[in-house]
């Protein structure tokens, strides 16, 4: 396929909900945490509803993945055009019940024994209901039948309707106003904004290429994207889909404004009738470039499309000095660096800015307690940081002692980019930059479930509960998620290490933490954006 040329283990942007690829933009982390809370809580009835491709279906299957299989008991149903037989025998077929017989007061009664035995055994039981808006009344007043199985205290089963926004017209019909009523929870899913939509091409990128960015997008490519999807994930596929399959065809590394808008006008163009046939024609073309490589054709030339610049000359920045670097940061006073370079990691985790306070000067302790974050400092090389693949400061040790902080916000195979600028810049060759830098680090981050400092008695074990359930997320875990940290949680956890290039000890550090929970999924702190202009050895701010 066309994005294997791009050292893609998978398409990047395919069409089919696919929970691995999973990104929490803002409205999907609060998505996320609403339904997690409803169903530990109990609430009973939810509602997940949101416009057509904003990602429903992925954020459900996510959720369904990431309960414990040992606590919950869950079905998805995701054709929901059924009758109200057909509807009960589907879930009971989901729970692994009978479903013999055409009489729905038998199959009611079967799940009833089956949500009181699940019950006695302290589990909780989900039952998700995809694409309701397509319910019918007679099905839905089922629906809330199945909602009625409850003993004085608890409710028996916890039922999410995911749906469009017609799920919200339907329920507010007359006759279905006892249902609407018993809904606890509800949350409308919107698309993602700019920055959302910037962050997301990256992560798919990145993790279609095991952590790689292969193929960079302009910043006016960016644009038009977010511009003709308006933030919805499945459009934003289909555009980014169709832009890698020109420049593969077109033998460049980079989406340009005007291959966007090209792709853009295409699928405009494109018509339900004619998908299927031009996907296999564009697919037929790509095969047929590659004959044409392997038959030794090595030069390929295409017209440039209308828009497009032509490649700009080679731009030769004279090396940086240790002595003009040195002089450059230490131009700046020691508060000014301190809040510029925290300030900088702060924006990229999007977490509030932090302030100066007049006659109150700041460490670097006090600003990150500010804004509760982690912090850990260690000595590390530009390879290491790269597979941490987070922002992080940089310590720089200045002659008679004095130290201060530059933020890494950028990285590749030849340059780095930092924030405040040195000497005026904003870009360094690694080089030039391990003129000043001796390998001191601090990187600020996020322990989401607090494993870290969960150190006694129950606070513990579901913190080493929280761990299990990373470690079997990432393939390396099989056992029980019981929060014992007994050696088989720590084999797995020294399996992760050895995997990340770590020291395979066992512990859990900082870095195993923050390694771990990236390859997880469903969190997605900040990474270090690729350098652009790098590829033509340029240096210095353009």
């Amino acid at each position: 396929m066309y994005w294997e040329s791009f050292g893609f283990k998978e398409a990047p942007f395919a069409l089919t909900p696919n929970p691995a690829f999973l990104f929490l933009s803002a409205p999907h982390q609060e998505a996320f945490a609403h339904l997690l809370f409803a169903i530990e809580n109990r609430a009973g009835f939810i509602e997940l509803s949101g416009e057509v491709g904003t990602g429903k279906t992925t954020i459900v299957r996510t959720l369904l993945n990431q309960l414990d299989p040992q606590t919950h008991r869950t079905a998805l149903i995701f054709n929901p055009i059924l009758s109200p037989l057909g509807f009960m025998k589907e879930v009971n077929a989901e729970f692994g019940l009978p479903t013999e017989g055409n009489e729905i007061r038998d199959l009611h009664a079967a799940l009833n024994a089956f949500l009181l035995e699940e019950n006695r055994a302290g589990h909780t039981v989900v039952l998700v209901i995809d694409e309701a808006q397509n319910l019918s009344v007679e099905v839905l007043e089922h629906v809330r039948l199945i909602s009625n199985l409850e003993t004085e205290s608890d409710k028996l089963i916890q039922i999410v309707l995911v749906g469009q926004p017609e799920l919200n017209a339907l329920l507010a019909r007359d006759e279905l106003r006892q249902l609407d009523q018993r809904i606890t929870v509800r949350y409308h899913l919107k698309p993602m904004d700019f920055d959302d939509t910037c962050a997301y091409i990256r992560h798919r990128i990145r993790f279609a290429a095991e952590g790689r960015e292969p193929l960079s997008f302009a910043p006016g490519a960016f644009k038009r994207i977010f511009k003709c999807s308006g933030g919805l994930p499945r459009l934003i596929n289909g555009v980014c889909d169709r832009t890698l399959l020109l420049a593969y065809t077109r033998d460049c590394k980079e989406v340009t404004p005007a291959m966007a808008s090209l792709a853009i006008a295409d699928l405009r163009k494109e018509s339900p009738r004619r998908k299927r046939a031009l996907q296999v024609r564009a697919l037929s073309a790509a095969l047929a470039l590659c004959v044409v490589i392997i038959a030794g054709f090595s030069v390929i030339s295409f017209h440039l499309l209308p828009g497009e610049k032509k490649e700009a000359k080679e731009v030769v920045v004279p090396p940086l000095s240790a002595e003009a670097a040195r002089q450059g940061i230490q131009a700046q006073p020691e508060q000014d660096n301190l809040f510029a370079a925290v300030n900088a990691v702060l924006d990229a985790w999007r977490v509030q800015r932090v302030e100066p306070v007049p006659g109150q000067p700041a460490t670097l302790r006090t600003l990150v307690r500010q804004r509760g974050m982690a912090a850990a400092r260690f000595p590390a090389s530009l390879d290491l940081l790269a597979r941490l693949d987070a922002p992080v400061l940089l310590h720089i040790v200045l002659p008679g002692g004095a130290e201060r902080l530059v933020a890494l916000v950028g990285l590749d195979k030849n340059e780095v980019e930092v924030v405040p600028q040195v000497a005026g810049r904003s870009k360094l060759t690694r080089a030039e930059l391990a003129q000043v830098w001796s390998g001191g680090v601090t990187v600020l981050w996020k322990d989401f479930h607090g494993i870290a400092t969960r150190t006694k008695g129950a606070e513990k074990a579901a913190g080493t509960k929280s761990l299990q359930g990373l470690l079997k997320q990432v393939g390396c875990y099989d056992g029980a998620v019981d929060g014992k940290l007994n050696e088989t949680t720590k084999s797995a956890l020294a399996e992760f290490q050895r995997r990340e290039q770590l020291p395979g000890d066992g512990k859990v550090g900082a870095q195993t933490l923050m390694l771990l929970y990236r390859r997880a999924g469903g969190y997605f702190p900040p990474g270090l954006a690729r350098v652009q202009g790098a590829d033509s050895k340029q240096t210095g701010r353009m």
